[in-house]
């Protein structure tokens, strides 16, 4: 096992200066200024402007820039934004609050997954199941900011059940409503995967022989079934964690969330290079460790899968 980590960690290298070089050529060929467009409607000074260019390497050519900040980034200077604040304090400051709330939306996400999703399985063709499958078609079709703006106005405006937008009090207490804007929107595809699992289980030799034995249905469900049919569900949740961890853009501006979604969109829009490729290669580099993570998780699930 521990060589099949190494190779996986291995893979890291490529993939960031793969990252990296696309990402900051993407930023590179974007049309505009980005140090015009920090002074909005002024006229600088022609000199001020020239400054600032030459401070952030903007006059060399693209070769030339994405050299200076590979360098920093291995000398641990992520750079800094064209306001004059560090990158990795920004990613500091944004990263806690979308990690607290990728953590909550996975968790929702998973919780209803697992019960409805079994639920559906084990009366397979009932009202429950009917119901539960025409409510993931329409959390499937119906777009996010429509749920957020719905959730918005009835649970916190209407009833006032929740803060109808987060800011400041971006603490657990304060990410439940985007959380569940999230973990609904995502749950309807790990809820049917979940069901085609279980199901698909239900129907093996082994699972028969198990009851064949005498063990009892509290046994054999969450025991035999259940653990096996987890893995589907694990590698969708992971892949959302992953995405999430990018940044919910949508989510968290409609509910101000002060996380890297709402950042990085505002770094695109100004042009700021080192910030935009800071943030997607530690997002790169994390969405690499969560899936290792869980490919190690599967041997913990399924005793039939071994590593070379």
């Amino acid at each position: 096992m521990l060589g099949y980590i190494l190779r996986r960690l291995l893979q890291v290298i490529p993939v960031f200066f793969g990252a990296t070089l696309l990402i900051y050529f993407l930023v590179f060929a974007m049309p505009g200024d980005p140090i015009l467009a920090l002074f909005g409607d002024k006229t600088p000074n022609a000199a001020v402007l020239e400054q600032l260019r030459e401070q952030y390497h903007l006059n060399d050519p693209f070769i030339v820039q994405y050299w200076y900040y590979i360098t920093g980034v291995f000398q641990g200077d992520l750079g800094t934004t064209y306001s004059g604040r560090p990158v990795s304090a920004v990613l500091a400051a944004t990263l806690p609050v979308t990690g607290r709330l990728a953590v909550m939306a996975i968790a929702i996400e998973f919780v209803l997954a697992i019960i409805i999703g079994t639920i559906s399985a084990l009366r397979k063709g009932k009202l429950f199941d009917n119901v539960s499958l025409v409510v993931a078609l329409v959390a499937i079709a119906i777009p996010i900011f429509v749920v957020a703006f719905l959730a918005q106005y009835f649970l916190a405006i209407q009833l006032g059940w929740f803060k109808p937008t987060v800011g400041a009090d971006n603490d657990w207490g304060g990410l439940w409503l985007p959380a569940i804007v999230l973990g609904f929107s995502l749950y309807a595809v790990s809820m049917r995967l979940m069901r085609s699992s279980v199901i698909d289980t239900l129907n093996q030799d082994w699972v028969r022989t198990a009851y064949s034995k005498g063990l009892s249905r509290n046994r054999v469900l969450p025991v035999h079934v259940l653990r096996n049919s987890l893995i589907p569900v694990i590698t969708n949740s992971a892949t959302n964690f992953g995405v999430l961890l990018v940044g919910a853009t949508v989510t968290e501006g409609i509910f101000n969330v002060p996380g890297v979604g709402n950042t990085l969109f505002q770094a695109i829009q100004r042009g700021e290079g080192p910030t935009v490729v800071s943030f997607v290669t530690v997002f790169v580099i994390l969405y690499v460790l969560v899936n290792l993570l869980i490919d190690l998780l599967y041997g913990l699930l399924d005793p039939r899968i071994r590593y070379a």
